[in-house]
């Protein structure tokens, strides 16, 4: 996300950014996105919300079941809707991303490439690339997630600056899935597990599981992720070993660690960092793709009040965002408590809450507090 959104902005105030990515092509699939506050308002700002909107679901309500599929409560989201002016709509992280790569134009982009190694002098980075070539830029930033390997060759092993949140996260689609419930996020809680379902177009249905760490153990390989799935949530009730039954055909498993990064700073020389490889808040956070959007958008920003200075605006982009971004990284880590609480108390508590979220009233004073972005986007020219 962040890649395009920067590579857009620069192109916009007369850089000529180039784009490598690892995958060989725009990945389709993908989870569910909750998409509000910078980052809506950066797409909005990009011509992009006819076509999102047109993609997007509006999600009327949040179901909390039982083992047995009986209604705990409801949480109608109208109230979250109407505390941001209608600004709040949920996508395929896919359909966004494609938007965002699509509003680059003829922007440079290679795929299948990424970047193996970085030599830099007073004047520019020289990148060696997986594919074997040399190219010299004058910025090179790393907008490669929370396993960046720009991250890596420049400031060193990820375990140095991962705040492992205690969880594991899988995430997968289905196909023809008997029970739907249209427009509503479902979702059956126990200590240490959820599992949630949520109703997509043409008969798909994505299946989203998190659990406490001790459930899986070591990282497990890639070949035996479906199987760690299963030891940690075999046992569960509700509709979870159907949704397992569905994983076992399933192709597009997505399962990580649930991390933090956190570094020292974000930027060495010519070459930066933006979204979840600089200040990953988590995937539990909910935000973490209108924060990649609001840096990329700021750093572009920066580069051109810098007069092209990249050090200049590398330190400038940081002093901006890092207080922003860290209290949201803070206020992420509640969070696990509401999807895999720890104790049969911290159930009871989780569950005391959402009751209480299913009021109109409460809800909408919550919703109201806690969705406002306490930063306002920087206005930059458009172009020199």
């Amino acid at each position: 996300m962040g890649g395009p959104t920067l590579a857009y902005w620069l192109r916009r105030s007369g850089h000529d950014p180039v784009l490598f990515e690892k995958a060989p092509t725009l990945r389709t699939g993908g989870y569910l996105i909750d998409f509000w506050g910078l980052g809506y308002e950066i797409a909005d700002r990009m011509g992009l919300l006819p076509a999102l909107r047109e993609r997007c679901y509006l999600m009327e309500r949040m179901r909390v079941v039982d083992s047995e599929g009986r209604e705990q409560a409801t949480i109608d989201v109208a109230p979250m809707r109407e505390g941001l002016n209608d600004r709040f709509i949920s996508l395929a992280r896919s359909d966004l991303a494609a938007a965002l790569f699509g509003a680059c134009g003829d922007i440079p982009a290679h795929f299948g490439v990424s970047v193996a190694s970085v030599e830099q002098d007073a004047g520019g980075v020289v990148a060696t690339l997986s594919d074997g070539r040399q190219e010299r830029f004058d910025l090179v930033v790393g907008a490669d997630g929370l396993h960046s390997r720009v991250r890596e060759i420049v400031f060193g092993p990820e375990p140095r600056f991962e705040r492992f949140l205690d969880c594991y996260v899988a995430a997968f689609r289905i196909s023809n899935y008997p029970r739907r419930d249209e427009l509503t996020y479902v979702s059956h809680t126990v200590v240490q597990r959820q599992a949630a379902r949520v109703s997509l177009r043409n008969g798909e249905t994505l299946v989203l599981l998190v659990c406490r760490a001790d459930l899986i153990g070591a990282d497990p390989p890639r070949d035996r992720q479906k199987e760690a799935v299963r030891r940690a949530f075999g046992d569960m009730g509700w509709e979870v070993p159907a949704l397992l039954d569905g994983m076992d055909a399933a192709d597009d498993l997505y399962f990580d660690r649930v991390s933090q990064i956190h570094l020292p700073r974000w930027s060495s020389g010519r070459i930066g960092l933006l979204g979840d490889a600089a200040a990953c808040p988590s995937l539990l956070a909910g935000e973490g793709t209108g924060l990649a959007m609001t840096e990329a958008y700021v750093l572009a920003g920066e580069l051109d009040r810098a007069d092209g200075d990249p050090e200049r605006a590398l330190a400038a982009y940081e002093r901006r965002l890092r207080p922003f971004v860290e209290g949201k990284q803070k206020a992420a880590l509640w969070l696990r408590g509401f999807f895999a609480p720890q104790t049969a108390l911290g159930l009871g508590v989780r569950s005391f809450a959402v009751r209480a979220l299913s009021r109109p009233f409460l809800a909408r004073r919550l919703f109201a507090r806690s969705l406002r972005d306490d930063y306002e986007l920087p206005g930059y020219s458009a172009s020199r």
